[in-house]
């Protein structure tokens, strides 16, 4: 069984083994941490912008990437807390569109059977992931879609969004998952 933490931490200095992005499928970052997370791991954004270019990454999918270690130069980290893999849960299918509830439950289930092997096999016990991109600060709006029934556009932190990870993370084994909330939600 996984704990769930909630911390207001900034998610880059995590020491976690594995950080989980949400993103998009077009391969833009618009968020100010993903931002610094494609520099921080050149490796992990250059293989997830070039699935996104080929058109191999779907909404609703998990992209795990294992991260290359720099032997020469400023991209060495001395402290040790640098994660060993990378997930890019694509949540949506362009920066400005919100995640929808139906792409982050496929995302999390693809992020699920990912994650197992690399608890069993790997050694993982801690993961980190930013929950920023998959809250809205806008109001939920109500979209009408070609089935004419309602979807919610904008997720709601406690009515949507936490449920969901509490649903599909706490049933993995053996893991501590920090999720890093914006401090307008109160732990």
């Amino acid at each position: 069984m996984a704990i769930l933490q909630f911390t207001h931490a900034s998610i880059l200095n995590s020491n976690a083994q594995l950080l989980v992005l949400p993103v998009n499928n077009t391969g833009i970052v618009l968020d100010p941490v993903l931002t610094r997370a494609k520099t921080l791991f050149p490796d992990n954004y250059s293989h997830y912008h070039r699935a996104c270019r080929d058109g191999s990454l779907n909404v609703g999918s998990c992209l795990l990437n294992k991260r290359t270690r720099e032997q020469v130069g400023l991209g060495i980290s001395s402290n040790g807390n640098q994660p060993n893999y990378i997930a890019n849960l694509v949540i949506s299918n362009h920066p400005y569109h919100p995640a929808r509830i139906r792409w982050l439950t496929a995302a999390l289930i693809d992020l699920q059977q990912q994650i197992i092997p690399l608890i069993r096999y790997q050694g993982i016990r801690r993961v980190a992931l930013l929950a920023r991109p998959l809250i809205s600060g806008k109001p939920r709006d109500l979209v009408f879609n070609e089935n004419t029934t309602v979807d919610t556009l904008a997720l709601d932190w406690h009515a949507d969004t936490l449920p969901l990870l509490t649903e599909y993370l706490q049933d993995l084994p053996k893991l501590r998952i920090d999720i890093h909330i914006p401090k307008s939600i109160d732990l």
